[in-house]
């Protein structure tokens, strides 16, 4: 299909001029364009029919990935390919695995962050992930006003986030992580491209006697955008780890979930992807806290020595 009639194009320079832009049309007449992989096929099938295009693409503040003291900050425009490249703290490494999985080649040199997580598809990587390692979503609105929602307050289920009609998202942000924390997420689908059928995160911390002290499971597949897994985290939290306590935590995720049966799997499938797929995910989160930890004490010992 061809898109309706769209009224005008703008490519702003910076987060002003797009505000500005926004601030010119009613709540939902104006579309930002980030990356465009999903956008743009909205437009085309006509589920979106925006009046005006603002095109961030030449917006360079919204653009990078940076860290410093174990914190994260990627701006909204950073692609995936950027992402899969970066040498990311063990407690954000579920980003790295997401963005070297996440669709086809195009998508992964193309699509952004910030895009993904404010579609918030029914089946999508990076909102599940962003969920899962507790991101901080900073926006700019109207008259430049900024707030900053956790991950928990801006998802609100498929294809609905807390960002306003007249909001940019600037940027995704973490704190340093618990010394002793690693993450990890994978996906499966159909085929190697495709959407998740499920999709699981999850973040992890160890305290001094290798007990699990925080964690926290993002979900994605089941028709609701991303969602925590509480019971899969109640189940985890307090355990000192191992094969059997992530299996029982996986099965109590599994049987606490509400799966849909559709043309790609049906409810039991899904159950057991949770229990097999979940549990390879937590054995890698706990694999790279743990060396993360040696890696701690391994400092701890050459200071002490110096």
């Amino acid at each position: 299909m061809f898109p309706a009639s769209i009224d005008e194009y703008v490519r702003p320079r910076d987060v002003a001029e797009a505000l500005a832009a926004l601030a010119r049309y009613a709540p939902g007449e104006a579309l930002l364009l980030a990356g465009g992989q999903s956008a743009m096929q909205a437009i085309k099938a006509r589920m979106l029919r925006p009046r005006c295009i603002v095109d961030l693409q030449a917006v360079s503040e919204l653009k990078g990935l940076t860290t410093r003291g174990g914190a994260l900050r990627i701006g909204a425009l950073t692609r995936y390919v950027e992402i899969a490249g970066a040498d990311l703290p063990a407690a954000y490494a579920a980003l790295g695995d997401a963005a070297r999985r996440v669709g086809d080649r195009q998508v992964r040199n193309r699509g952004t962050v910030g895009g993904s997580v404010c579609w918030n598809y029914a089946a999508a990587c990076t909102p599940a992930v962003v969920l899962g390692l507790a991101g901080n979503l900073s926006l700019a609105g109207a008259g430049g006003k900024r707030r900053t929602l956790s991950a928990d307050d801006f998802f609100r289920g498929a294809l609905e986030t807390a960002r306003r009609d007249d909001e940019i998202l600037l940027a995704v942000e973490w704190p340093a992580a618990p010394a002793r924390s690693g993450s990890a997420y994978r996906k499966w689908g159909q085929i190697t491209d495709a959407l998740p059928v499920i999709g699981i995160c999850v973040m992890l911390s160890l305290d001094c006697a290798d007990r699990c002290s925080a964690v926290r499971i993002g979900l994605t597949g089941l028709g609701n955008g991303a969602e925590r897994g509480a019971a899969g985290e109640a189940a985890l939290r307090g355990q000192v780890l191992g094969d059997d306590a992530i299996a029982a935590a996986m099965a109590a995720l599994a049987d606490s979930v509400d799966a849909p049966s559709d043309l790609s799997a049906d409810a039991a499938y899904r159950q057991q992807l949770i229990r097999t797929l979940g549990a390879e995910v937590a054995r890698s989160a706990w694999a790279r806290a743990r060396a993360c930890a040696a890696a701690h004490h391994t400092r701890g010992e050459r200071r002490e020595n110096d």
